[in-house]
């Protein structure tokens, strides 16, 4: 991400993803003749969050992450939160695209990044 400095090395967030958020449930994988092209994580914490997502830079545009989505938003209730970064012009558009309301934008002290942040929100279904 060329708008947010590493918080932890590559080898901090390994570990992190094997040992907390794999073990800690609501991962989706997407995975394309047997590689893992794309992976979301969603939590209940008061509300439903997709608290990561992450789709491989060569296949975006192609409905991966809709598609990724669309499962996870199945599941969860709403309303349904997300934080982003405010740089990441790319995932707002996708955000926004699929019904998502900005409802505050931060100016980045609560993450790990210090990156300003915007937080979404995904009200009731229709």
């Amino acid at each position: 991400m060329t708008y947010a400095p590493p918080a932890h090395s590559d080898d901090e967030v390994r570990e992190w993803v094997a040992t907390t958020l794999v073990p800690g449930g609501g991962v989706i994988v997407a995975e394309v003749h047997g590689r893992v092209l794309g992976a979301m994580a969603t939590a209940r914490d008061g509300c439903a969050w997709i608290t990561q997502m992450a789709v491989d830079p060569t296949v975006v545009g192609r409905g991966l992450g809709s598609t990724l989505l669309a499962h996870a938003l199945r599941m969860l209730s709403r309303p349904t939160r997300v934080y982003t970064f405010q740089a990441n012009s790319g995932a707002r558009r996708f955000y926004e695209r699929h019904g998502f309301a900005a409802i505050q934008l931060t100016d980045g002290q609560g993450n790990e990044e210090h990156c300003p942040d915007v937080l979404y929100e995904l009200g009731a279904a229709p």
